[in-house]
């Protein structure tokens, strides 16, 4: 069951990269055309990439509202890219607070969330994009290249997805649905999770620009880099540090590997440029399988970018693996020590929303009856697998309880419910099981044996 389920994956993942770097290739020549140098290309590849990720463009509101947002957000953004090079300091302060309003606004809603989204994009863009020009290179003033930029990447994307979900080549956009841990109205935590979040990233921005300026002199970009990387999408202590271990041991690999094909490739040539593209790609396509060949790809792209300038490369290797790992450290001791969220209990959150939303889909009260939101409550769940998985490879002998068997035996009941939901039956065996399970959620150490009576019961033939 497992081998085919990889390779529909794979596939899915490659056709999506496709689209993605079409769009970013089409957006990269436009942008050629219109702005000389290479921050504005890098600025439209990383948006590019952004936009498509973050799913911005899928219908007609969202796109309408990232093209009215986006231009007003990029100036902004060009502005504390300003401040970074001519006031560090208040460029730094700038950033953070930006970043923090991004993840701050998640309490609100999905409107606000995507408001954050947004926001956060251009900020994002930053800590990889070289210096934009100041000064008219091109048919079109310097201050308007951003704003044509985020526009031709939002057309391009949006364009292209299109078109491939028209033709069948993409599948149709997926149910989306905030993650439990944001939720304001039902989160126990105090501050909530939002706002945990935000601070936390807030302050490990703070610390890293701090640490960066301080200790690495021009080099503080790849330390708040990190950071911002391993804290994204914070899903508690243990996904911080996972993350946090892929990225320092995928960066170290794409870093050594860079520097063993810089030798033979001109700075800045046409072969280099390729290779970037070509390493983004690979990236964009292997990073739903495992985020450790993004960090690979995106280092490896990063490193050829930036060049090696005079140091050699011993030197620059053990500047930038130095520096990831400060970034690394600041993630995760961030997560751990200021306001953390244990990763157990977001799973738990998890759980109980996809046994809730089963539950719902099954009562005979319900018309129509439909498997969407059981399906995207098991996809948010399967989003902290590999953490858990990973934790359970050494843990296995310590600890009696492993998340990792929830999400495992969980996701085994999906395509039985999925297909009992379709059927119509009444399934009293398997509602009385989901509420069982319901139950045990407030005794982890039930649970397992919970959600393998759920699958059991499953399982088993249900009367019309």
């Amino acid at each position: 069951m497992c081998a085919p389920f990889k390779n529909v994956t794979a596939v899915s993942a490659l056709r999506e990269a496709l689209v993605t770097m079409l769009a970013a290739i089409a957006t990269l020549l436009c942008t050629l055309t219109i702005a000389e140098g290479s921050g504005p290309a890098v600025l439209a590849v990383v948006l590019c990439l952004s936009l498509s990720r973050s799913q911005l463009d899928r219908d007609s509101r969202h796109r309408f509202e990232a093209a009215v947002a986006l231009p007003v957000v990029g100036v902004a953004a060009l502005g504390v890219g300003f401040l970074l090079l001519h006031a560090p300091w208040l460029g730094a302060a700038v950033f953070v607070a930006g970043m923090f309003v991004s993840i701050w606004l998640r309490r609100f809603g999905p409107d606000a969330q995507r408001a954050g989204s947004l926001i956060a994009l251009p900020f994002v863009a930053l800590l990889v994009t070289p210096p934009m020009p100041t000064t008219q290179a091109g048919p079109i003033p310097a201050l308007l290249v951003p704003i044509a930029v985020a526009l031709l990447a939002l057309l391009w994307v949006s364009a292209l997805h299109a078109l491939a979900r028209r033709t069948g080549f993409l599948p149709p956009p997926r149910l989306r649905r905030p993650p439990a841990i944001a939720s304001a109205s039902e989160s126990s935590l105090r501050p909530i999770a939002s706002t945990r979040m935000a601070i936390q990233m807030a302050v490990a921005l703070a610390l890293s620009f701090t640490i960066g300026y301080v200790f690495f002199a021009d080099r503080w970009a790849w330390i708040v880099l990190t950071a911002f990387i391993v804290m994204s999408g914070n899903r508690g202590r243990l996904d911080v540090a996972y993350k946090s271990v892929l990225r320092v041991g995928g960066a170290a690999a794409g870093t050594v590997f860079a520097l063993s094909i810089s030798r033979h490739l001109p700075a800045h040539g046409a072969g280099t440029g390729a290779l970037i593209l070509v390493m983004v790609f690979v990236g964009v396509w292997l990073r739903p399988l495992g985020y450790a060949w993004w960090a690979l790809c995106v280092t490896i792209a990063l490193a050829l970018l930036q060049g090696f300038n005079d140091a050699t490369p011993t030197q620059i290797l053990w500047l930038r693996l130095e520096e990831i790992v400060v970034g690394a450290i600041i993630g995760v001791a961030t997560a751990s020590w200021l306001l953390p969220i244990r990763s157990t209990a977001v799973l738990r959150r998890r759980i109980a929303d996809a046994l809730s939303s089963l539950g719902s889909a099954l009562d005979p009260k319900t018309n129509p009856r439909t498997s969407d939101g059981f399906i995207a409550a098991i996809a948010s769940v399967e989003q902290l697998a590999p953490a858990f998985r990973a934790c359970r490879l050494f843990t296995r002998r310590l600890h009696r309880v492993q998340p990792a068997d929830w999400i495992d035996t969980l996701a085994a009941c999906r395509t039985r419910a999925v297909a009992l939901i379709k059927s119509g039956a009444t399934a009293t065996d398997v509602r009385r099981a989901v509420g069982t399970a319901r139950k045990a959620l407030l005794e982890p150490v039930t649970l397992l044996s919970a959600l393998q009576e759920l699958e059991r019961s499953l399982n088993s033939p249900v009367p019309a």
